[in-house]
């Protein structure tokens, strides 16, 4: 038999979103199979999952790749040749950990057939004796970096309160009671740029750190390319070619198809980090306008806070001069009130007296 399981377990399959590069998209509605296979006839080890009839993942392991555990149940690995990102989510940290072990065990097994390979290649073709146009050199192996490991939590969602009706109140008030909400919402969303500027300056390191890298292994595998076509060309001009020299020739051949794919891949992977460099200029020019309109909030805090100082003030003084209005009238109602007395005994002896006049 050509190829088989050699590990399975079951987890929820997802995948990298292609355009926002940063979103985990489900591939499965449920957990699915997920299975080591190994091809004895090639000597390469596969990650299979199907979704009934439907292969979600066909994965081959290279010695480049790597499975990051980004949770206890969550684990992730890049794929360059599928050019995208699988994630896996497992019901317990014991299988995210097991499956984990495995990948380790049969990435190491990948690297260890790939050296046999290559010294299998060079071992033939090397010729036993010289040939006119001299010793063949061993075809270049062409090394794909491990594409950036991609988290899809970082998502962040703006929220905002609907707030209960209510009478209208006056302008003063309104500025009063909105002014804090609004300088908390701008500091918040202030502080959720400066961590993505945090995470964004980081990627952009790192990205210029590979584009200069992807840029010398480019020129290196475009040498290597030209190399092997002159190559190649006196191996077609020679007149008697051996069976070695035509299955050299196409190993040669397969050689520079895989270089060509590899620098069309670099190409692509250029682009999309000159689009992510793009954004990263947006995100910084929505972090300065958000700096300024807080610094405007800021200030115009500062002017409602002096302003409702100033009319807490005029307040207390008026509350000042109620009081003492309120102690003039009652030293006054007092005042009447012995005066009314006073009128009242008198009327009453006038009354008296008149009675007695008469």
């Amino acid at each position: 038999m050509g190829e088989q399981p050699i590990y399975s377990t079951r987890a929820h399959v997802f995948q990298i979103d292609p355009n926002t590069k940063k979103n985990w998209l489900p591939a499965s509605k449920h957990a699915v199979t997920v299975s080591y296979f190994y091809d004895s006839t090639r000597n390469v080890y596969r990650i299979i999952s199907l979704d009934g009839t439907k292969a979600i993942i066909n994965s081959t392991i290279s010695p480049n790749m790597t499975f990051t555990k980004t949770s206890q149940k969550f684990g992730q690995w890049a794929d360059s040749r599928a050019n995208t990102v699988y994630g896996l989510g497992f019901s317990t940290e014991h299988h995210l950990s097991k499956f984990a072990e495995k990948f380790a065990e049969y990435k190491e097994a990948a690297r260890l057939a790939k050296e046999k390979s290559q010294e299998k290649m060079e071992m033939a073709t090397s010729p036993s004796q010289e040939s006119p146009a001299g010793e063949l050199s061993s075809p270049l192996t062409p090394v794909t970096p491990p594409m950036e490991s991609i988290n899809g939590t970082d998502d962040i969602c703006d929220t905002t309160p609907n707030s209960d009706p209510r009478p209208e109140p006056t302008q003063n008030a309104l500025a009063f009671a909105h002014s804090p909400a609004m300088t908390k919402h701008w500091e918040a969303e202030l502080e959720a740029l400066k961590g993505n500027n945090a995470k964004l300056t980081a990627a952009l390191l790192e990205s210029t750190a590979n584009v200069k890298q992807w840029k010398q292994q480019l020129a290196a595998y475009q040498e290597e390319a030209e190399r092997l076509h002159k190559r190649v060309t006196e191996l077609e001009c020679q007149s008697n070619q051996t069976p070695v020299i035509k299955s050299q020739k196409t190993e040669l051949n397969q050689t520079i198809e895989e270089l060509e794919n590899v620098l069309r891949d670099k190409e692509e992977e250029m682009e999309k980090l000159k689009e992510e460099l793009e954004n990263m200029n947006d995100l910084m020019e929505q972090k300065d306008t958000l700096t300024q309109k807080l610094e405007e909030t800021e200030l115009r805090s500062r002017v409602l806070e002096e302003q409702l100082a100033g009319a807490e003030q005029r307040l207390e003084e008026t509350q000042e001069e109620q009081e003492n209005f309120r102690k003039s009238l009652r030293t006054l109602l007092e005042l009447l009130d012995g005066k009314i007395f006073e009128l009242t005994e008198l009327r009453d002896t006038l009354a008296r007296l008149i009675e007695e006049a008469s």
